[in-house]
């Protein structure tokens, strides 16, 4: 009679363990999934200059990266306002302005983040 109930204990542990990693993959998520703003903000490295400066070239690797994070527009503008952007002295008003400098036909046009519109 033990052996049964020690497996149903085993059965109840590993069912709340299962439920609770579920409860964290729902609600764990944040604008940029189960990735922090910050860690996205690294992705954009070769964008920095480009954040900086309206008139600076964007390289095909800020394009390539951009376009990546741009598709939710949640997670660009939380890159975008991260302490590692902040660190790395973009300006918000600038880098909303690199999806349209790549040309990049579905960007988050209109998208209010922040103080700024991306254009």
């Amino acid at each position: 009679m033990v052996v049964p109930m020690m497996k149903y204990i085993w059965f109840l542990v590993l069912f709340i363990t299962l439920v609770i990693a579920g409860i964290d993959g729902v609600y764990g998520a944040g604008e940029c999934g189960k990735s922090s703003p910050d860690k996205e903000a690294s992705k954009l490295a070769p964008c920095a200059s480009a954040a900086q400066n309206q008139h600076a070239r964007v390289s095909d690797r800020c394009c390539s990266q951009v376009k990546k994070i741009g598709q939710n527009p949640k997670c660009l503008c939380a890159v975008l306002y991260s302490d590692s952007a902040k660190n790395a002295e973009v300006k918000p008003e600038v880098a909303m302005s690199i999806p349209k400098r790549c040309n990049i036909a579905n960007r988050p046009v209109g998208y209010k983040c922040g103080a700024y519109t991306f254009p």
